[in-house]
């Protein structure tokens, strides 16, 4: 099981050496706007200032990707996670796919 601690953006873990690499895992999801969304964002910009609706649905989107890049990691059978990044991309108009992938490591702890 990955440990939630050792999952990192760095291309190592301070006090801990790489027994195993296990190759790159990725966690992938896509999201559209829903209609109320996009009603409550545009009052929002009228305004100015943080758009709150379309925050909370990009974290959200980042949180699925995020925990389906650590389910991908449990199942190659790693403790841990290294070098991981986002991407997002519009796959139409208003939809959008967010990719959070990694590479899956066994460490040992020194």
């Amino acid at each position: 099981m990955v440990d939630e601690q050792l999952i990192t953006s760095s291309n190592q873990l301070e006090g801990y050496k790489i027994t195993k690499h296990l190759g790159i895992v990725r966690g992938i999801t896509v999201r559209s706007r829903s209609l109320f969304g996009n009603i409550a964002g545009g009052l929002q910009t009228l305004f100015g200032g943080t758009i709150s609706i379309y925050v909370d649905l990009c974290e959200k989107t980042r949180a699925e990707a995020y925990q389906h890049m650590v389910q991908h990691a449990n199942e190659r059978g790693a403790n841990a996670i290294i070098n991981i990044r986002y991407d997002a991309n519009e796959v139409m108009n208003g939809v959008t796919e967010v990719l959070c992938y990694g590479t899956a490591v066994q460490v040992v702890n020194l």
